[in-house]
C-alpha cells in the first residue's frame, strides 16, 4: 500500500486553513528554534548524515532521492540483522508499514527492539493504521519499543493513540468514539481533530525516550506538530504534494536525516519547513505532477538553511 499523500489536503472533512490558523501566532524571527532549525540544515550539509529506511518499496526511490536532495545519505534494507547492523553507522532509522510482506510481522517489532536495545532514534510512518490485523498487530507490538518521531496524518496518529490505549478521558475530546476511519492511505479525518491524540502520543513517547525528548507530526492542509508541550502549525506547501505518490514516505525518510542531527521536534519541523517551502518553489514552475516531482527534488536541494529556517511556524494556542 502506498503512502500517496499522508495529508488531509483533499479530506471532505479537513476545516479551511484560515479556521486552523485563527488561533495560532507566528514564531517570532529571533525564537531558538529558527536558530536551531538553521544549524540543523546546515549540518545536514556539511555532515552528510546517513538515515537508513525500512520503507513503502512503492515509493522507495522518492524516499532515497529527497533524502539525498536534502543533504544526507541514504540506505535501503529489509532485514533485521541488516538493519541492527547499520544503525551502528546511521543516525537514524525511519520505518514505513505502507506495504507488508508476510515476513514484516516478525521482523518490524525485532528491528524495533533493536533500535530501542542500542538507544537509535527512529521515525515511525503509521500508514493507514487501523486497517487490517497484520498491519494492527505490528503497530500495537511498537509501543513496548517506541519510536522517537511519529509522522502520519490525522486518523493515523488517532488510530495509533487509540491502539496503544493512551486516548483516555479528557484525550478523547477531539474524536468522538476514540477511534479513526481508516481510508487507505488518506486521512478522513481533520488535523484539528488529531490535536489532544498527538500531544498525548508525544507525551508517551517524550517518558520512554532515552534523551526524555520526542515529537509528533500530523500532516495536512496546516500541518501541526507538538513534543507534548508546545504544539506548531505550518502553513504552505502545494497541493501537487497530493498528486504524487510518496509524498508523505520521502517526508517520513527526510525526518530521519534531520534527527540525525539534531533533537525530536527541531527535526520534524525543519524537515517539514523544508518540504513546504520547497513544494511552493516547485509548484511554481511545474506544469503537472510529473514535472512537479522533478521540480520538487531540485527545489529540495536549492533551498537554503536561511529560507528554511524564515519558513513559516506558527504556535499554537
Amino acid at each position: 500500500m502506498s503512502d500517496s499523500t499522508s495529508s488531509a489536503a483533499s479530506s471532505p472533512t479537513a476545516s479551511s486553513p484560515t479556521t486552523q490558523l485563527a488561533s495560532a501566532k507566528p514564531l517570532e524571527a529571533d525564537h531558538p528554534i529558527r536558530k536551531a532549525i538553521e544549524q540543523a540544515a546546515r549540518q545536514v550539509r556539511r555532515q552528510t548524515p546517513l538515515a537508513q529506511s525500512f520503507t513503502n518499496f512503492v515509493t522507495i526511490n522518492l524516499v532515497a532521492n529527497a533524502q539525498l536532495a536534502v543533504g544526507g545519505t541514504a540506505a535501503m534494507s529489509y532485514l533485521p540483522d541488516d538493519i541492527a547492523d547499520v544503525s551502528a553507522i546511521a543516525g537514524a532509522t525511519y520505518i514505513n508499514v505502507g506495504t507488508l510482506l508476510p515476513f514484516f510481522a516478525e521482523a518490524l517489532p525485532q528491528i524495533a527492539k533493536d533500535l530501542n536495545a542500542s538507544a537509535k532514534p527512529w521515525v515511525l510512518d503509521p500508514v493507514a493504521a487501523g486497517l487490517g490485523n497484520t498491519r494492527t498487530s505490528i503497530l500495537r507490538s511498537f509501543k513496548e519499543n517506541p519510536p522517537t518521531i511519529v509522522r502520519g496524518n490525522a486518523s493515523e496518529i488517532i488510530a495509533l493513540t487509540h491502539m496503544w490505549e493512551l486516548d483516555t478521558g479528557a484525550e478523547q475530546a477531539d474524536d468522538t468514539d476514540g477511534t479513526s476511519r481508516p481510508a487507505g492511505v488518506e486521512s478522513v479525518d481533520d488535523v484539528d481533530q488529531a490535536r489532544n491524540a498527538a500531544v498525548t502520543l508525544a507525551r508517551f513517547l517524550s517518558s520512554r525516550s532515552a534523551t526524555g525528548t520526542a515529537a509528533v507530526a500530523v500532516s495536512g492542509a496546516v500541518d501541526l506538530l507538538t513534543d507534548g508541550v508546545t504544539v506548531y502549525r505550518l502553513p504552505g506547501g502545494s497541493e501537487l504534494m497530493t498528486k504524487i505518490t510518496g509524498a508523505g514516505c520521502s517526508l517520513g525518510g527526510v525526518t530521519g536525516t534531520y534527527l540525525a542531527v539534531c533533537d525530536p521536534i527541531t527535526a520534524a519541523i525543519a524537515a517539514s519547513v523544508h518540504f513546504n517551502c520547497a513544494s511552493q518553489t516547485a509548484a511554481e514552475t511545474a506544469t503537472g505532477p510529473g514535472s512537479f516531482q522533478t521540480a520538487f527534488l531540485d527545489a529540495l536541494w536549492n533551498t537554503s538553511a536561511t529560507d528554511i529556517a524564515k519558513g513559516a511556524i506558527l504556535i499554537a494556542k
